[in-house]
């Protein structure tokens, strides 16, 4: 939010520099994001007075204008057609830094000779003076400006850019950081005046108003100002807008704007003469009500949806925007003026859905209280009559349906102590909270101050949000620092955190680059990864989609990280390997969706990089399968595989990943089907591993083993299987003997040596005891056992 200082100072009274004033202020909670000087580059400019103007004797366009200065008069070239005799100007004279109007960059003002005339100086427009890029005219001064005063001293000001958190709504206006200015330098708050002359004329007698949705409009106040004239408002008025990044209108709507940067509350003006049967109705809005708002567009709404309505149709969505049909225009005169309070997150909500943000929605929806509503409708009601004439109807209409008693709360000193480590006396935490407008009382038994919370504080709950503002009164930097009084709590274990780090580091070990994809995607990217004429993947789709592209959660990061290969491809013509580690969404039947940590990875490419040596080898599906097993070798034991029956893998080049009898995941080539859709021109290939499934299998101990003291025996032996028999069964049978400490197949053969339908698989097999020195008698004992059962379920035979 924007603030001008010379604003702040009518309120309270400022001696800090403007460094000094935006120091404190981010120290107390309310960051100054920048500060902008208007003026500060103005050195020698004044505000002169035109008392002539004369044509150019060469040039039909130009003018000679002749201004008073107070210390005397020069005549310079002008061409702006907005001149006037009696019209006081900013006059810069030969010397000073200017910025061009034409070109936008900074120059110094020369004496030129413009058709044969001397001009020594300009009158300068808002551009030349970086105000704004208007550049059609001079800038106009009041009437009131003051002949040869230096103009950063009258139109000078410092522009404060302050960022204000979601929690502090009331500091969403010049009043709001007044009050915070007024605490933290100990000055006193000086509220405008909000009193004005009345009509006679009650205004219950000339409008009604019935709220029916009280759950979503807690108050609902209006005054009535009748006579009024619609027109430019004062050239005060528009600056300070300006100044504070909006754009000026005209008075009544300058007004309700200029009052909501003051006070913090939004309010809205109705041209009352549209306002039909003279009653205002505050209603949900019917399912699929249309309504016309004032940027001409036709919204359609819903019946979550809050409008302002008279006795025939919507005319206003309340909070966010009015309708056309009661716009307050040049011929209006007489306006109903609102000022109320909405449910924040009905405002959010309809915001949101109609794509319609605005300052007064960011006020509504950030929690403002109902009773900055009267002060602030005062306050519009005095200007409209002072700068648009008219009578404003005797009273306000103030219908207060949720209406609550503030409740005061008890601040213990010692949960002070506890909390922010220092001994306060009660004395001084009143002293704290009294300038920032707390009513406090102070409580002997337990120690402590009963605060009740002032009336533009929404924020404000509990003991801990008081403890909040002493500390921030007191000085964040004032408070000591010291040493933890006790140990240090236990930490508590997070096994997944634990377990996802551990494959980060493995996979990146392993030559993996980590990718972070969004956890929404479009239906035909999911697509992609099924067969044709396939049902549609089981996902969530979002209420509310941004885009296409990011309509659905992810049911896998399969899609985005094949996307990531795409793109990386056409940059990259090496190995690429790269891996995700996130949640995935799977929908539940009349449930919140499951959502389990998954890793995904692909691998592409070349396996090592350009070299004499072997820089042209591609990846293949043992390298995927390695990193599976050199992964799961370190977080658990070694896995085991099975025939995978994955739709967006080839059928003959996967694996399920199991361990324990659980199928934890897959490995496998891209199909190539998969390849084309995602535009991948060369074999890929993934593995994924479901990690929430996987954490119970890591989280026991391993047991330590020592270093076998015996030699090893080493026994080859070639097999006759069917073709039909897997390596993984032969493995796994031989694997469970006891003195079997390791199993290897070193060939692989099928052809004219052996009949048909079979295959010959050769094995090295590592026989080891860990307490004596094996015997040949002992091995050829286990070998024995390990044909016959290899025969008797695999029907396997020795190749002779």
């Amino acid at each position: 939010m924007k603030i001008s200082l010379k604003w702040l100072r009518e309120y309270v009274d400022i001696t800090l520099s403007p460094h000094e004033l935006a120091n404190r202020l981010t120290m107390a909670g309310t960051e100054t994001e920048g500060i902008q000087f208007i003026g500060e580059n103005w050195a020698g400019i004044v505000i002169g007075e035109i008392t002539a103007i004369n044509p150019h004797p060469n040039a039909d366009r130009l003018k000679l204008v002749t201004i008073d200065l107070g210390s005397g008069q020069t005549t310079v070239v002008c061409g702006a057609p907005n001149i006037r005799i009696g019209s006081k100007v900013a006059f810069a004279p030969v010397g000073t830094q200017l910025i061009d109007g034409h070109s936008g960059k900074s120059l110094r003002l020369k004496s030129a000779k413009i058709r044969g005339v001397t001009s020594n100086g300009m009158a300068c427009s808002e551009k030349e003076l970086g105000i704004s890029d208007n550049h059609e005219g001079i800038i106009i001064l009041p009437d009131e400006a003051p002949i040869s005063t230096p103009l950063a001293d009258y139109l000078g000001d410092v522009i404060y850019d302050l960022a204000i958190t979601a929690n502090r709504p009331d500091c969403l206006s010049i009043i709001g950081i007044a009050r915070e200015v007024a605490a933290l330098t100990g000055q006193k708050l000086h509220p405008p005046d909000i009193n004005y002359e009345e009509a006679t004329s009650p205004i219950e007698q000339q409008i009604s108003v019935e709220i029916t949705a009280p759950e979503l409009c807690s108050r609902y106040c209006a005054s009535l100002i009748t006579g009024i004239r619609v027109a430019e408002s004062p050239w005060w008025l528009q600056q300070r807008l300006l100044k504070c990044g909006m754009r000026p209108i005209n008075n009544i709507v300058d007004i309700t704007n200029y009052v909501m940067l003051e006070h913090g509350q939004p309010l809205h003006a109705f041209d009352y003469d549209q306002i039909q049967g003279r009653g205002i109705i505050v209603r949900r809005a019917v399912a699929d009500e249309r309504i016309t708002t004032l940027d001409g567009l036709e919204r359609t709404l819903s019946s979550n949806m809050l409008v302002i309505a008279d006795k025939e149709r919507a005319a206003a969505i309340a909070g966010i925007m009015g309708g056309i049909d009661s716009e307050v225009t040049d011929g209006t005169t007489s306006i109903l003026l609102e000022a109320a309070n909405f449910n924040p997150a009905s405002i959010h909500h309809t915001g949101s859905a109609l794509h319609l943000p605005s300052e007064a929605c960011i006020r509504f929806e950030r929690g403002i209280r109902p009773e900055l509503v009267p002060g602030a409708l005062r306050k519009a009601t005095k200007l409209i009559i002072e700068l648009a004439g008219g009578k404003a109807a005797k009273g306000l209409v103030d219908v207060y349906p949720g209406r609550q008693e503030q409740e005061p709360i008890l601040l213990p000193t010692d949960k002070i102590r506890s909390l922010l480590g220092v001994n306060l006396s009660t004395d001084q935490i009143v002293a704290a909270l009294t300038p920032l407008g707390f009513t406090c009382k102070i409580e002997t038994q337990p120690s402590g101050v009963w605060a009740t919370t002032p009336y533009w504080r929404s924020d404000i709950n509990q003991a801990v949000d008081l403890i909040e503002e002493v500390a921030r009164i007191i000085g964040y930097d004032k408070i000591p620092t010291t040493l933890l009084g006790t140990t240090l709590p236990s930490q508590s274990p997070e096994p997944m955190v634990n377990l996802k780090q551990r494959i980060r580091c493995s996979l990146t070990g392993y030559g993996f680059q980590e990718t972070v994809t969004y956890s929404l995607t479009g239906l035909e990217m999911l697509k992609k990864l099924l067969p044709e004429n396939s049902l549609e993947p089981p996902s969530i789709r979002m209420a509310n989609p941004m885009t296409a592209e990011q309509e659905y959660l992810r049911p896998n990061l399969r899609a985005n990280l094949l996307t990531t290969l795409c793109s990386n491809r056409k940059h990259e013509d090496g190995g690429i390997r790269i891996f995700e580690l996130g949640k995935v969404y799977l929908p539940r039947q009349k449930d919140l969706p499951d959502e389990p940590e998954v890793l995904c990875a692909l691998l592409s490419g070349s396996r090592q990089g350009k070299s004499w040596h072997d820089g042209n080898s591609l990846v293949d599906f043992y390298d995927a399968k390695g990193t599976v097993e050199g992964l799961l070798h370190r977080l658990v034991t070694n896995p085991d595989f099975e025939k995978g029956s994955d739709a967006s893998l080839h059928p003959n080049k996967q694996a399920a990943i199991v361990i324990s009898g659980n199928k934890l995941g897959v490995v496998g080539e891209l199909h190539p089907r998969v390849r084309e859709a995602f535009d991948i021109s060369e074999a890929t290939y993934l593995f994924e591993v479901n990690v929430t499934a996987l954490l119970p299998f890591t989280t026991g101990h391993k047991m330590f083993r020592p270093i076998p003291r015996f030699p090893a025996v080493v026994r080859d032996i070639a097999l006759i299987v069917d073709s039909g028999v897997t390596h993984y069964s032969i493995q796994s049978n031989i694997e469970g003997f006891p003195l079997v400490a390791g199993v290897t197949v070193f060939d692989v053969y099928s052809g004219s040596q052996v009949p048909r339908g079979k295959k010959s698989l050769a094995y090295r097999i590592t026989f080891q005891s860990p307490d004596h020195t094996l015997t040949d008698d002992e091995v050829n004992q286990v070998q024995q056992q390990i044909m016959d059962k290899l025969s008797r379920e695999l029907g396997a035979t020795l190749r002779s």
